[in-house]
């Protein structure tokens, strides 16, 4: 138990079980509301390239969530086919919806340029989360640091394979 005089939780004094509830149940009614979960069931290319040029694969050591993502880029350098298979979280797939929806016919260039708007969004280091359609779905996980990871596994991932597919 925690010591007298401290009221709350702390690290010696979790939450009492029907107010960790309703934490829980406030964060998951705020992250996964009905926008995310219809992305995350609607994930585009989810299927491995036979032949891709290059893969990149990314995965989260805070969830374990996974992603691989395949290109084949064509003669001026944007991605003209792409695969994924993805093992996430909703907030992991519904980004992983976002970025194949909009991925095809994008340079190496502006998949970092995204990936890199995303992360300083989640990180508070910017107001918006970049040119690419959606993203501002994904605002109502700001201010939850440990999904940040999931989220930005699928742009980290088709940006690498990008940059590797060019050599």
């Amino acid at each position: 138990m925690g010591r007298p005089g401290r009221p709350g939780a702390g690290p010696d004094r979790p939450l009492a079980k029907g107010r960790r509830r309703a934490y829980i149940g406030a964060v998951t009614s705020a992250l996964y509301n009905r926008d995310i979960l219809r992305l995350a069931a609607s994930i585009p290319h989810q299927r491995r390239l036979e032949h891709p040029q290059a893969t990149a694969e990314t995965r989260s050591p805070v969830c374990g969530s996974r992603v691989a993502v395949d290109v084949v880029l064509d003669g001026q350098g944007r991605v003209a086919a792409l695969g994924q298979e993805v093992k996430a979280c909703a907030l992991g797939q519904a980004s992983a919806a976002l970025m194949g929806a909009h991925a095809v016919g994008r340079s190496g260039p502006e998949l970092a340029e995204a990936r890199d708007a995303l992360a300083g969004f989640l990180a508070g280091e910017r107001d918006d989360p970049g040119e690419w359609p959606g993203l501002d779905l994904l605002a109502r996980a700001r201010p939850y640091k440990a999904r940040h990871p999931s989220i930005l596994l699928p742009f980290e991932a088709v940006a690498e394979a990008a940059a590797r597919a060019v050599g």
